[in-house]
């Protein structure tokens, strides 16, 4: 199996449950205490931007009905 084959299937693992990005955010924000949450919020976008683009930008939504 070579790298392409690899990113394909994540796409598509991400593609039935994007919500998984989130979690996996919200997770590691915990753990930290928010320390790294700017980087953490990157890190989010650009795994929903690889996995398809709506998903991107429903990320970019997301802070802003946070605060």
């Amino acid at each position: 199996m070579d790298f392409k084959d690899l990113a394909n299937k994540a796409k598509a693992a991400l593609g039935k449950n994007p919500s998984v990005i989130d979690k996996a955010g919200d997770l590691v924000d915990k753990k930290t205490g928010g320390k790294y949450a700017s980087h953490v919020d990157k890190a989010q976008d650009a795994a929903k931007k690889f996995a398809g683009g709506q998903q991107g930008q429903q990320g970019q939504q997301n802070p802003d009905q946070q605060q």
